[in-house]
Protein backbone atom coordinates (compact mmCIF):
# COMPACT_ATOMS: atom_id res chain seq x y z
CA UNK A 1 0.00 0.00 0.00
CA UNK A 2 1.02 3.80 -0.73
CA UNK A 3 0.03 6.88 1.33
CA UNK A 4 -2.52 8.70 -0.06
CA UNK A 5 -0.06 11.77 -1.44
CA UNK A 6 1.99 9.79 -2.85
CA UNK A 7 -1.09 7.77 -5.24
CA UNK A 8 -2.26 11.32 -5.80
CA UNK A 9 0.46 12.87 -7.24
CA UNK A 10 0.30 9.16 -9.23
CA UNK A 11 -2.57 10.32 -10.50
CA UNK A 12 -2.19 13.46 -11.47
CA UNK A 13 1.35 12.49 -13.31
CA UNK A 14 -1.23 10.60 -15.54
CA UNK A 15 -3.13 13.25 -16.90
CA UNK A 16 -2.59 15.30 -20.13
CA UNK A 17 -4.02 18.61 -20.45
CA UNK A 18 -6.92 18.31 -23.21
CA UNK A 19 -7.00 20.54 -26.15
CA UNK A 20 -8.82 23.73 -26.02
CA UNK A 21 -11.84 24.96 -28.40
CA UNK A 22 -13.79 28.25 -28.51
CA UNK A 23 -16.70 27.88 -26.26
CA UNK A 24 -19.77 29.67 -27.17
CA UNK A 25 -20.67 32.20 -24.10
CA UNK A 26 -23.92 30.51 -23.50
CA UNK A 27 -22.38 27.07 -23.33
CA UNK A 28 -19.19 28.35 -21.39
CA UNK A 29 -20.58 28.14 -17.55
CA UNK A 30 -18.15 25.76 -15.51
CA UNK A 31 -15.70 25.58 -18.58
CA UNK A 32 -12.08 26.22 -17.51
CA UNK A 33 -10.83 28.87 -19.29
CA UNK A 34 -7.53 28.16 -21.17
CA UNK A 35 -6.33 31.29 -22.67
CA UNK A 36 -6.62 34.96 -21.42
CA UNK A 37 -9.63 36.39 -23.08
CA UNK A 38 -8.92 40.32 -23.71
CA UNK A 39 -11.41 43.31 -24.04
CA UNK A 40 -11.82 44.82 -27.73
CA UNK A 41 -13.39 47.88 -26.22
CA UNK A 42 -13.83 49.93 -22.76
CA UNK A 43 -16.44 49.34 -20.06
CA UNK A 44 -18.56 51.61 -20.64
CA UNK A 45 -17.38 52.40 -24.18
CA UNK A 46 -18.59 56.07 -23.45
CA UNK A 47 -19.19 58.36 -21.08
CA UNK A 48 -22.55 57.46 -19.14
CA UNK A 49 -24.99 58.73 -17.01
CA UNK A 50 -25.49 56.90 -13.92
CA UNK A 51 -28.89 58.44 -13.00
CA UNK A 52 -31.92 59.43 -14.56
CA UNK A 53 -32.10 63.64 -14.58
CA UNK A 54 -30.08 66.24 -16.38
CA UNK A 55 -26.65 66.60 -17.83
CA UNK A 56 -25.53 70.31 -17.46
CA UNK A 57 -22.32 72.34 -18.04
CA UNK A 58 -19.82 74.02 -15.88
CA UNK A 59 -20.44 74.74 -12.41
CA UNK A 60 -24.03 75.23 -11.55
CA UNK A 61 -26.00 76.76 -8.45
CA UNK A 62 -29.22 76.21 -6.52
CA UNK A 63 -32.25 77.43 -7.95
CA UNK A 64 -30.51 78.45 -11.11
CA UNK A 65 -32.94 78.16 -14.03
CA UNK A 66 -31.83 76.43 -17.60
CA UNK A 67 -33.65 75.81 -20.50
CA UNK A 68 -33.78 71.88 -21.98
CA UNK A 69 -32.70 71.17 -25.44
CA UNK A 70 -33.48 67.64 -26.32
CA UNK A 71 -33.11 64.09 -24.73
CA UNK A 72 -30.96 61.18 -24.59
CA UNK A 73 -31.66 57.71 -23.28
CA UNK A 74 -29.63 54.42 -23.60
CA UNK A 75 -28.82 53.62 -26.99
CA UNK A 76 -30.13 56.91 -28.45
CA UNK A 77 -27.44 59.90 -27.83
CA UNK A 78 -27.75 63.31 -28.35
CA UNK A 79 -26.03 64.77 -31.20
CA UNK A 80 -24.85 67.88 -30.12
CA UNK A 81 -23.09 69.19 -26.76
CA UNK A 82 -24.17 71.35 -24.10
CA UNK A 83 -23.57 74.74 -23.32
CA UNK A 84 -23.84 76.83 -20.14
CA UNK A 85 -26.89 78.04 -19.53
CA UNK A 86 -28.57 74.55 -20.84
CA UNK A 87 -29.41 71.28 -19.70
CA UNK A 88 -30.01 67.97 -21.20
CA UNK A 89 -32.72 65.14 -20.09
CA UNK A 90 -31.08 62.24 -19.85
CA UNK A 91 -31.22 58.62 -18.57
CA UNK A 92 -29.41 56.48 -16.81
CA UNK A 93 -27.13 54.57 -19.55
CA UNK A 94 -27.17 57.36 -21.94
CA UNK A 95 -23.92 58.33 -23.40
CA UNK A 96 -23.06 61.91 -21.96
CA UNK A 97 -22.88 64.96 -24.51
CA UNK A 98 -19.60 66.75 -24.92
CA UNK A 99 -19.36 70.10 -22.81
CA UNK A 100 -21.87 68.36 -19.92
CA UNK A 101 -19.67 68.01 -16.45
CA UNK A 102 -22.55 66.30 -14.22
CA UNK A 103 -25.67 65.33 -14.09
CA UNK A 104 -28.42 66.67 -12.16
CA UNK A 105 -30.57 64.00 -10.47
CA UNK A 106 -34.18 64.30 -11.40
CA UNK A 107 -35.57 65.16 -7.58
CA UNK A 108 -33.31 68.05 -7.43
CA UNK A 109 -35.17 69.64 -10.49
CA UNK A 110 -38.40 71.37 -11.27
CA UNK A 111 -39.63 71.56 -14.93
CA UNK A 112 -42.07 73.80 -17.11
CA UNK A 113 -42.05 73.23 -20.33
CA UNK A 114 -38.47 73.77 -21.44
CA UNK A 115 -37.28 75.14 -18.51
CA UNK A 116 -35.85 73.34 -15.10
CA UNK A 117 -34.92 75.22 -12.29
CA UNK A 118 -32.35 73.66 -9.65
CA UNK A 119 -33.31 72.72 -6.22
CA UNK A 120 -32.12 74.28 -3.28
CA UNK A 121 -30.19 71.57 -2.11
CA UNK A 122 -27.70 69.96 -4.67
CA UNK A 123 -25.60 66.61 -4.06
CA UNK A 124 -21.88 66.47 -4.93
CA UNK A 125 -22.17 63.69 -7.08
CA UNK A 126 -21.22 64.14 -10.86
CA UNK A 127 -23.74 61.05 -11.55
CA UNK A 128 -21.28 59.88 -14.72
CA UNK A 129 -19.26 56.86 -15.25
CA UNK A 130 -16.57 57.94 -17.04
CA UNK A 131 -15.36 56.23 -20.34
CA UNK A 132 -13.44 52.89 -18.87
CA UNK A 133 -14.70 53.21 -15.56
CA UNK A 134 -15.37 49.66 -15.15
CA UNK A 135 -12.37 48.36 -17.07
CA UNK A 136 -10.27 49.50 -20.40
CA UNK A 137 -9.87 47.94 -24.19
CA UNK A 138 -7.34 45.48 -23.35
CA UNK A 139 -8.53 44.01 -19.87
CA UNK A 140 -7.97 40.59 -19.40
CA UNK A 141 -9.49 37.53 -18.21
CA UNK A 142 -7.09 35.62 -16.84
CA UNK A 143 -6.24 32.04 -17.50
CA UNK A 144 -6.47 29.50 -16.24
CA UNK A 145 -9.95 29.56 -13.94
CA UNK A 146 -13.00 28.12 -14.11
CA UNK A 147 -15.95 30.49 -15.48
CA UNK A 148 -18.46 31.49 -13.18
CA UNK A 149 -21.84 33.11 -13.88
CA UNK A 150 -20.24 36.24 -13.14
CA UNK A 151 -17.04 35.64 -15.33
CA UNK A 152 -19.58 35.38 -18.04
CA UNK A 153 -21.19 39.01 -17.99
CA UNK A 154 -17.49 40.23 -17.72
CA UNK A 155 -16.64 38.06 -21.12
CA UNK A 156 -19.61 39.34 -22.79
CA UNK A 157 -19.27 43.08 -21.29
CA UNK A 158 -15.84 42.55 -23.33
CA UNK A 159 -17.28 41.65 -26.62
CA UNK A 160 -15.80 38.14 -26.35
CA UNK A 161 -18.12 35.75 -27.52
CA UNK A 162 -16.52 32.42 -27.68
CA UNK A 163 -13.79 32.44 -24.64
CA UNK A 164 -10.83 29.84 -25.73
CA UNK A 165 -11.71 26.84 -22.92
CA UNK A 166 -10.13 23.75 -22.55
CA UNK A 167 -12.38 20.95 -23.98
CA UNK A 168 -14.30 18.85 -21.51
CA UNK A 169 -12.70 15.72 -19.92
CA UNK A 170 -15.75 12.77 -21.04
CA UNK A 171 -15.34 10.20 -18.64
CA UNK A 172 -17.00 6.53 -18.82
CA UNK A 173 -18.59 5.15 -15.42
CA UNK A 174 -18.60 1.72 -15.22
CA UNK A 175 -20.36 -0.06 -12.21
CA UNK A 176 -19.72 -3.75 -11.95
CA UNK A 177 -21.00 -6.82 -10.36
CA UNK A 178 -23.36 -9.72 -10.31
CA UNK A 179 -25.64 -8.39 -7.61
CA UNK A 180 -26.26 -4.83 -9.16
CA UNK A 181 -29.65 -3.81 -10.72
CA UNK A 182 -30.28 0.08 -12.14
CA UNK A 183 -32.93 2.00 -10.02
CA UNK A 184 -36.74 0.85 -10.65
CA UNK A 185 -35.44 -2.47 -11.76
CA UNK A 186 -36.88 -4.94 -9.55
CA UNK A 187 -33.89 -6.46 -7.57
CA UNK A 188 -33.43 -9.87 -6.96
CA UNK A 189 -33.57 -11.63 -3.51
CA UNK A 190 -29.65 -11.39 -3.64
CA UNK A 191 -28.95 -8.11 -5.63
CA UNK A 192 -28.35 -4.60 -4.29
CA UNK A 193 -29.23 -1.01 -6.70
CA UNK A 194 -26.31 0.54 -8.06
CA UNK A 195 -25.73 3.49 -6.38
CA UNK A 196 -22.55 5.33 -6.32
CA UNK A 197 -22.73 5.81 -10.28
CA UNK A 198 -25.01 8.72 -9.52
CA UNK A 199 -23.21 10.18 -7.06
CA UNK A 200 -20.01 10.29 -9.05
CA UNK A 201 -21.46 11.51 -12.43
CA UNK A 202 -22.78 14.85 -10.74
CA UNK A 203 -19.17 15.18 -9.10
CA UNK A 204 -17.78 14.48 -12.27
CA UNK A 205 -20.32 16.98 -14.04
CA UNK A 206 -20.00 19.44 -11.26
CA UNK A 207 -15.97 19.72 -12.10
CA UNK A 208 -16.86 19.98 -15.92
CA UNK A 209 -16.59 16.59 -17.20
CA UNK A 210 -18.91 15.01 -19.60
CA UNK A 211 -20.81 12.02 -18.73
CA UNK A 212 -21.25 8.39 -19.89
CA UNK A 213 -23.11 6.05 -17.98
CA UNK A 214 -22.18 2.51 -19.04
CA UNK A 215 -23.94 -0.82 -19.12
CA UNK A 216 -23.63 -2.65 -15.40
CA UNK A 217 -20.59 -5.24 -16.05
CA UNK A 218 -21.63 -8.77 -14.90
CA UNK A 219 -18.41 -10.85 -13.31
CA UNK A 220 -17.15 -12.29 -16.12
CA UNK A 221 -14.01 -11.52 -17.89
CA UNK A 222 -15.85 -11.69 -21.79
CA UNK A 223 -18.52 -9.06 -20.02
CA UNK A 224 -16.45 -6.93 -18.92
CA UNK A 225 -14.02 -6.71 -21.60
CA UNK A 226 -17.59 -5.80 -23.53
CA UNK A 227 -18.13 -2.74 -21.21
CA UNK A 228 -14.32 -1.83 -21.50
CA UNK A 229 -14.74 -1.68 -25.16
CA UNK A 230 -17.80 0.29 -25.23
CA UNK A 231 -15.45 3.41 -23.06
CA UNK A 232 -13.13 4.11 -25.83
CA UNK A 233 -12.93 7.75 -26.56
CA UNK A 234 -13.37 8.37 -22.96
CA UNK A 235 -10.26 10.59 -21.44
CA UNK A 236 -10.97 8.78 -18.17
CA UNK A 237 -12.69 5.25 -17.56
CA UNK A 238 -13.84 4.75 -13.80
CA UNK A 239 -15.25 1.07 -13.00
CA UNK A 240 -16.59 0.50 -9.59
CA UNK A 241 -16.02 -2.67 -7.46
CA UNK A 242 -15.00 -5.42 -9.83
CA UNK A 243 -13.68 -8.24 -7.44
CA UNK A 244 -14.66 -11.86 -8.69
CA UNK A 245 -15.00 -15.00 -6.81
CA UNK A 246 -12.24 -15.94 -4.68
CA UNK A 247 -9.11 -13.47 -4.06
CA UNK A 248 -8.65 -12.00 -7.51
CA UNK A 249 -9.22 -8.53 -9.18
CA UNK A 250 -11.28 -9.05 -12.11
CA UNK A 251 -10.89 -5.51 -12.92
CA UNK A 252 -7.29 -5.70 -12.97
CA UNK A 253 -7.40 -9.02 -15.12
CA UNK A 254 -9.06 -8.02 -17.70
CA UNK A 255 -7.98 -4.55 -17.75
CA UNK A 256 -4.21 -5.65 -17.90
CA UNK A 257 -5.33 -8.09 -20.73
CA UNK A 258 -6.61 -5.28 -22.65
CA UNK A 259 -2.84 -3.17 -22.09
CA UNK A 260 -3.15 -1.46 -19.13
CA UNK A 261 -0.37 0.62 -17.41
CA UNK A 262 -0.81 0.44 -14.13
CA UNK A 263 0.30 3.21 -11.76
CA UNK A 264 -0.58 1.11 -8.32
CA UNK A 265 -3.16 -0.62 -6.29
CA UNK A 266 -4.04 -0.49 -2.93
CA UNK A 267 -3.49 2.83 -1.25
CA UNK A 268 -3.01 3.20 2.89
CA UNK A 269 -6.55 4.67 3.63
CA UNK A 270 -9.82 4.02 4.73
CA UNK A 271 -12.60 4.16 3.05
CA UNK A 272 -10.85 3.06 -0.49
CA UNK A 273 -7.64 0.65 0.23
CA UNK A 274 -8.06 -1.27 -3.06
CA UNK A 275 -8.02 1.86 -5.35
CA UNK A 276 -6.19 1.34 -8.68
CA UNK A 277 -5.23 3.37 -11.31
CA UNK A 278 -3.35 3.28 -14.18
CA UNK A 279 -3.64 4.13 -18.31
CA UNK A 280 -5.15 2.35 -20.41
CA UNK A 281 -4.47 3.21 -24.13
CA UNK A 282 -5.75 7.02 -24.68
CA UNK A 283 -7.47 6.86 -21.25
CA UNK A 284 -6.51 7.89 -17.68
CA UNK A 285 -8.31 4.38 -15.75
CA UNK A 286 -9.68 4.55 -12.35
CA UNK A 287 -10.65 1.46 -10.34
CA UNK A 288 -12.96 3.09 -7.44
CA UNK A 289 -13.98 0.47 -4.69
CA UNK A 290 -17.42 -1.30 -4.82
CA UNK A 291 -18.46 0.42 -1.20
CA UNK A 292 -20.93 3.08 -2.15
CA UNK A 293 -19.12 5.39 1.04
CA UNK A 294 -15.31 4.52 -0.41
CA UNK A 295 -16.21 4.95 -4.24
CA UNK A 296 -17.26 8.55 -3.31
CA UNK A 297 -14.97 9.24 -1.01
CA UNK A 298 -12.64 8.11 -3.52
CA UNK A 299 -14.19 10.31 -5.92
CA UNK A 300 -13.28 13.72 -4.00
CA UNK A 301 -9.58 12.69 -3.54
CA UNK A 302 -8.31 11.57 -6.73
CA UNK A 303 -11.23 11.80 -9.46
CA UNK A 304 -12.17 15.19 -9.17
CA UNK A 305 -8.21 16.08 -9.14
CA UNK A 306 -7.98 14.41 -12.14
CA UNK A 307 -10.25 16.34 -13.74
CA UNK A 308 -9.14 19.74 -12.48
CA UNK A 309 -5.55 18.28 -14.08
CA UNK A 310 -7.13 17.31 -17.24
CA UNK A 311 -8.90 20.70 -17.63
CA UNK A 312 -5.49 22.56 -16.73
CA UNK A 313 -6.21 24.10 -12.92
CA UNK A 314 -3.44 24.75 -11.21
CA UNK A 315 -3.67 23.21 -7.16
CA UNK A 316 -5.99 20.41 -8.41
CA UNK A 317 -5.82 18.76 -4.85
CA UNK A 318 -8.71 18.74 -2.54
CA UNK A 319 -8.48 21.89 -0.23
CA UNK A 320 -7.79 20.95 3.28
CA UNK A 321 -9.11 23.29 5.79
CA UNK A 322 -8.80 23.40 9.80
CA UNK A 323 -11.56 23.01 12.52
CA UNK A 324 -11.89 22.40 16.25
CA UNK A 325 -12.86 19.03 17.42
CA UNK A 326 -16.08 18.68 19.03
CA UNK A 327 -15.67 15.24 20.56
CA UNK A 328 -12.85 13.21 21.91
CA UNK A 329 -11.36 10.78 19.66
CA UNK A 330 -9.11 7.71 20.02
CA UNK A 331 -6.02 6.92 18.06
CA UNK A 332 -5.98 5.83 14.54
CA UNK A 333 -4.22 3.16 12.88
CA UNK A 334 -1.93 2.46 9.77
CA UNK A 335 -3.98 4.08 7.58
CA UNK A 336 -5.14 7.63 6.99
CA UNK A 337 -9.19 7.76 7.92
CA UNK A 338 -11.35 10.11 6.24
CA UNK A 339 -14.21 10.41 8.60
CA UNK A 340 -17.64 12.16 7.63
CA UNK A 341 -18.50 14.69 9.64
CA UNK A 342 -20.84 17.90 10.32
CA UNK A 343 -19.53 21.29 10.59
CA UNK A 344 -20.91 23.98 12.95
CA UNK A 345 -19.45 27.71 13.44
CA UNK A 346 -17.01 28.54 16.14
CA UNK A 347 -15.14 31.06 17.65
CA UNK A 348 -12.23 31.43 14.97
CA UNK A 349 -12.46 27.78 13.33
CA UNK A 350 -15.41 25.62 12.88
CA UNK A 351 -16.63 23.11 15.04
CA UNK A 352 -16.28 19.70 13.59
CA UNK A 353 -17.96 16.56 14.70
CA UNK A 354 -17.38 12.94 13.00
CA UNK A 355 -20.25 10.61 12.72
CA UNK A 356 -20.38 7.56 15.27
CA UNK A 357 -20.78 5.21 12.25
CA UNK A 358 -18.15 5.21 9.83
CA UNK A 359 -18.94 1.63 7.39
CA UNK A 360 -18.40 1.55 4.08
CA UNK A 361 -21.74 0.65 3.05
CA UNK A 362 -23.67 4.03 5.12
CA UNK A 363 -24.92 6.60 2.51
CA UNK A 364 -27.11 8.07 5.30
CA UNK A 365 -24.37 9.66 7.04
CA UNK A 366 -22.00 10.46 4.02
CA UNK A 367 -25.64 12.68 2.63
CA UNK A 368 -25.92 14.12 5.43
CA UNK A 369 -21.94 15.01 5.78
CA UNK A 370 -20.91 18.54 4.38
CA UNK A 371 -16.69 17.27 5.44
CA UNK A 372 -14.55 14.82 5.53
CA UNK A 373 -12.13 14.85 8.91
CA UNK A 374 -8.53 13.90 7.82
CA UNK A 375 -7.00 11.64 10.60
CA UNK A 376 -3.12 10.76 9.27
CA UNK A 377 -1.34 7.81 9.46
CA UNK A 378 -1.00 6.81 13.43
CA UNK A 379 -2.25 9.78 14.20
CA UNK A 380 -2.57 10.23 18.35
CA UNK A 381 -5.52 10.77 20.84
CA UNK A 382 -7.11 13.92 20.10
CA UNK A 383 -9.12 15.54 23.05
CA UNK A 384 -12.08 17.92 21.98
CA UNK A 385 -11.37 21.18 21.24
CA UNK A 386 -7.87 19.68 19.59
CA UNK A 387 -6.89 21.45 15.59
CA UNK A 388 -7.71 19.09 13.00
CA UNK A 389 -7.64 18.96 9.09
CA UNK A 390 -10.43 18.66 6.66
CA UNK A 391 -11.82 18.72 3.60
CA UNK A 392 -14.89 20.24 2.58
CA UNK A 393 -17.81 18.38 1.12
Amino acid sequence: MIPVAEALSRVLALARPLPAEPAPLAEAAGRVLAADAVATRAQPPFDASAMDGYAVAGPVHPGQALRVIGTAQAGAAHPGPVGPGEALRIFTGAPVPAGATRVVIQEDVTRDGDRITLGDALDSGTHIRTMGFDFPAGHRLTAPRRLKPADLALLAAMNVPAPTCSRRPVVALIATGDELVMPGEDPGPDQIVASNLFALKAMAEAEGARVRLLPIARDTEAALTEVLDLARGADVIVTIGGASVGDHDLVARVAGAMGLERAFYKIAMRPGKPLMAGRLGDAVMLGLPGNPVSAIVCGHLFLLPLLRALQGLPDPAPTVLRARLAREMGPNGPRAHYMRATLRPGDGLPVITPYAGQDSALLVPLAAADALLVRPVDDGARAAGDVVDYIPL
